[in-house]
């Protein structure tokens, strides 16, 4: 089949519908419900997908409203449009924004870290040593970042580290991308510096200009502990009253359940990062918003904790403890511009999402709503957990 060679007049909906029917014909099969509706496709055609030969629908909730305190201290509730296919998601988070809301979600951490890129360098021919690499490279640091900024007018190198492994040495740039999430930007200035390096010294080959330490798309504990893209902790106050009329369950059952699951079974795994369910939220998140959904990966990679406010005395009952659950994402990749976002159904989530909130940046907006969002959905599964409901959830909303 040559999907490729279409007629240069088709519209791209007209050249996704040639390629469905070539693929029909060709391998007899049927993919009518692939069929795309004129006025979502987009550019999606010619920016975002080759060869398309028609979309996937993925159905779309709302959760909500969650009550934030945004780190400008701007004050605001949002409302979560979550793509998903698993039944009592939605309903679990929209609950959870229920509880959360009565005291609110404060962001008491957001930093952005900047997209990173991982350049490999080894020795050339003739070879040059690791120390010498590494004297060229902190020698000529404002050189190569001038090098690298010149790639784009968004970007702007705003870090970075360097590493010796075994035979190579590992400069990791991280960039600040402006509104977009920035990894094609990163990666394009990241080739730009090795070109530059392999130039001006001639003992310096590069291998690859993705060599993992970045992480991009995989769990590493270095992202973990360092973070990527925006790093947001999000906490809210749950009072013993809001526990048993919202969540139906005792506080003293959801610090059973933290300190089984996210405590010892965490440390049983080896898990990096001891959390409920993080990665259903913002996967759902990244799907309605038209963020790259590989980087879940990096999303997941979360702590949620559990703590009782005050301690019971001899008057004071363990089931009317107020509790502070608070969750850390280190490593939230998301932009407003370019990718998915453009797509009609997308920005039209996006734009359900944010608001103008103190001139607070559409980006960091976006990060700090995932990271309420997650908290939202971390409180109403510890909860269904601690009264023994998830099971039934499941069965009665899933099935």
């Amino acid at each position: 089949m040559d999907l490729r060679s279409l007629p240069e007049q088709l519209s791209s909906f007209q050249r996704i519908n040639q390629r469905r029917t070539l693929i029909e014909r060709e391998l007899k099969v049927d993919l009518k419900n692939t069929a795309p509706i004129e006025s979502v496709v987009g550019e999606s055609e010619k920016k975002n997908c080759e060869q398309m030969f028609g979309m996937v629908p993925i159905p779309v909730g709302y959760a909500g409203p969650l009550k934030v305190t945004f780190s400008n201290n701007q004050v605001s509730e949002i409302h979560l449009p979550l793509a998903t296919t698993e039944g009592a998601l939605v309903a679990s988070v929209n609950r959870g924004c229920k509880a959360a809301s009565v005291s609110g979600v404060a962001i008491t951490r957001s930093t952005d870290h900047g997209m990173t890129r991982s350049i490999a360098f080894m020795a050339g021919s003739p070879p040059a040593s690791l120390d010498s690499i590494v004297h060229f490279l902190r020698s000529n640091e404002g050189k190569w970042k001038a090098v690298a900024e010149a790639t784009s007018h968004h970007l702007k190198v705003i870090g970075h580290d360097i590493d010796i492994q075994k035979k190579y040495v590992f400069l990791t740039i991280a960039c600040d991308t402006s509104e977009a999430m920035g990894m094609n930007m990163t990666t394009i200035a990241a080739q730009t510096i090795a070109d530059w390096a392999t130039i001006n010294h001639p003992g310096i080959a590069c291998p690859t200009i993705a060599g993992n330490v970045d992480s991009d798309k995989k769990p590493s504990r270095r992202t973990h502990d360092r973070g990527r893209g925006f790093e947001v902790v999000a906490e809210t106050i749950l009072s013993a009253q809001t526990i048993t009329e919202i969540l139906k369950t005792t506080p003293e059952a959801m610090l059973a359940v933290a300190d089984a699951k996210l405590k010892a079974g965490s440390t049983l795994a080896g898990a990096i990062g001891a959390n409920l369910h993080v990665a259903n939220v913002v996967a759902a998140l990244y799907l309605a918003t038209g963020q790259d959904a590989a980087h879940v990966v990096e999303g997941s990679l979360a702590d949620t904790t559990v703590e009782s406010l005050n301690e019971t005395t001899r008057n004071q009952k363990p089931e009317t403890r107020n509790l502070r659950v608070s969750v850390r994402l280190p490593a939230i990749l998301v932009g407003v511009r370019g990718g998915g976002t453009t797509l009609p159904a997308q920005a039209q989530c996006l734009n359900l999402l944010l608001k103008n909130r103190g001139g607070m940046p559409l980006k960091k907006q976006l990060a700090e709503s995932v990271a309420a969002g997650v908290l939202a959905g971390e409180i109403s599964l510890l909860a269904a957990q601690a009264s023994q409901e998830l099971a039934k959830a499941h069965g009665r909303l899933a099935r």
